[in-house]
């Protein structure tokens, strides 16, 4: 299989990202290890997670997903097969948020120790912290990189100026340099990665690992009408897609699922792939079989023509 580097980090990873923000949410523990041991065996690496996964849902507080990835890196022993990546930022109660020296430094443990781990292999900001200055934010990373703990450094939910601006704090403090960015990214929503942070990310290869990558399930094709919204618990999130625009971008999904034999989700995950500059597209999966749907398109080789008939059908 294919590997792609994650930005300048010499990191290589398969060219999709198992999304960990169903551990503990929709899926339990022994569910959660079944995708896992498929996932790996399939011959893919990156899984990712974050500290915050899946503290919105009721009775969690936090670290769920982490604590099923770590028990699954115990259990499985198969720690050097994968590449993992985790979060931090994100409130996690008790004034417990953003990207200080003092939180980094305590919420990289209480990962590590989640993820019954002692490195991170990519180690991404959650959210932008504008009441800390990057400098103080990029010389924390440096030094758990230099200390082992981490390998390599990420954004996540950055606008295009803060990237560029942190990137050249890094270049004029010699620090550590985030690698990868990770945004919304998805044939719905288009125009914000690609006119404000596709210019800064390619300019400095910078990594695109890509969230909500099939439109909080839209793409699937699982969501047609108001009434298949109670599908999942994750159904309402679809609501904003039933619209003229989701139509046509689900009618040439359609199209081209026949045409490749395979599934929507799979046509959408294959178009971000042909996409200059994208590392990896998450996606998360339920069952085993939802994995082998949406996995399928890192083999999948959309020609041109079915590339741009998608890139046109999902143009505002």
């Amino acid at each position: 299989m294919e590997k792609r580097e994650i930005g300048h980090s010499g990191i290589r990873v398969s060219p999709f990202a198992l999304g960990g923000n169903v551990f503990g949410w929709t899926i339990d523990e022994p569910t959660s290890f079944k995708i896992l041991d498929a996932y790996v065996d399939a011959g893919f690496d990156l899984v990712d997670t974050a500290d915050v996964y899946s503290r919105w849902k009721p009775g969690n507080k936090g670290g769920e997903s982490e604590i099923i990835i770590g028990n699954w890196l115990k259990k499985s022993g198969r720690r050097n097969q994968v590449v993992i990546a985790t979060k931090v930022g994100k409130p996690m109660g008790e004034g417990k948020q953003g990207l200080s020296r003092a939180y980094i430094t305590q919420a990289v443990e209480d990962s590590l120790k989640r993820l019954q781990t002692d490195h991170i292999d990519l180690y991404q900001s959650h959210d932008d912290d504008r009441n800390t200055p990057l400098e103080e934010t990029l010389s924390t990373y440096t030094d758990l990189i230099k200390q082992g703990k981490v390998r390599a450094i990420g954004a996540s939910n950055y606008s295009g100026a803060r990237l560029k601006e942190a990137l050249k704090v890094s270049e004029d403090n010699n620090l550590a340099a985030y690698q990868c960015l990770q945004p919304e990214y998805n044939l719905y929503e288009r125009a914000h990665y690609e006119t404000e942070l596709e210019p800064v990310c390619r300019e400095n290869h910078i990594g695109v690992i890509s969230y909500y990558s099939l439109a909080s399930g839209f793409l699937t094709g699982k969501y047609r009408s108001e009434n298949d919204l109670n599908k999942s618990q994750r159904g309402q999130g679809v609501k904003r897609y039933l619209n003229e625009h989701g139509f046509k971008i689900l009618a040439a999904l359609d199209q081209l699922a026949a045409e490749y034999k395979t599934t929507p989700a799979a046509i959408s995950l294959a178009w971000l792939l042909a996409r200059p500059g994208i590392t990896a597209p998450i996606a998360s999966a339920t069952s085993v079989e939802q994995l082998k749907e949406i996995t399928a398109a890192a083999q999948l080789d959309l020609k041109g023509n079915a590339v741009d008939m998608l890139t046109k059908a999902s143009t505002y």
